[in-house]
């Protein structure tokens, strides 16, 4: 009875998740159908609520906006519309440093969230898994020695919050794993490991306790194991 609980639970909870994370999004999106007359919205038109129609639209939007902004006129505008934010004194601190944040993380030659590394933290023989978010600059680097790099610890099961460390680059390890992975890594506690080839050991391998106290006394041949003759 147990086992089946717990395999409907398996199917159940990710797929709730899922459906829950979707509306959520659709939802928030359709938000961009009040920028719209009343007369056409969905409900005017065809007399009943369509959901998605609102998450099409914004869509639209972002695509058309990045359309203009890649011709010169377009970028004139944009410096128009940032020099206006410029001079409000409390949506020019939020406006560009959200800004600055979004640049480097979108940015297809930054650095930031490109590479999964390997830390120790928060002490020495305790590794996580952290990501590399550039490089310390300005007066931060005349205080440190060597070279080092910025990386984002998050936590488990939500990686939105974190640590941000300093380190020195000699001691942080480069993944050969994709940000996807480490991500799905993280957020599963360490119970969805990326697949490296290799398999563990099965339980009967490992060594019973008579054969680690053999071990740990330095017998090469520990109790229930034959010796090579």
């Amino acid at each position: 009875m147990k086992r089946y609980f717990i395999t409907g639970l398996l199917i159940w909870v990710p797929l709730g998740i899922t459906v829950w994370a979707l509306k959520f999004l659709i939802t928030t999106m359709d938000q961009s159908l009040l920028l719209l007359p009343t007369s056409l919205h969905p409900e005017s038109v065809v007399g009943v609520y369509i959901p998605g129609v609102g998450t099409m639209l914004t869509l639209l939007v972002v695509f058309i906006t990045g359309l203009l902004t890649t011709n010169i006129i377009g970028q004139r505008l944009v410096l128009f519309w940032e020099g206006v934010l410029w001079r409000i004194p409390v949506v020019k601190s939020i406006y560009y440093g959200v800004k600055q944040v979004s640049d480097t993380l979108f940015s297809s030659q930054g650095e930031a969230f490109r590479k999964a590394l390997l830390v120790q933290y928060p002490r020495k023989g305790s590794w996580t898994i952290a990501f590399m978010t550039g490089y310390p600059g300005g007066d931060v680097t005349n205080h440190l020695t060597g070279e080092y790099v910025s990386v984002y610890v998050p936590t488990t099961p939500n990686p939105t919050s974190g640590f941000f460390l300093m380190m020195p680059k000699s001691e942080v390890i480069e993944l050969d794993m994709s940000v996807d992975a480490a991500l799905k890594y993280i957020i599963s506690m360490g119970v969805v490991a990326p697949d490296n080839g290799k398999k563990h050991p099965a339980p009967s391998q490992y060594p019973t306790p008579p054969q680690q106290a053999a071990l740990l006394h330095g017998n090469s041949s520990p109790a229930g194991t034959p010796a090579d003759d």
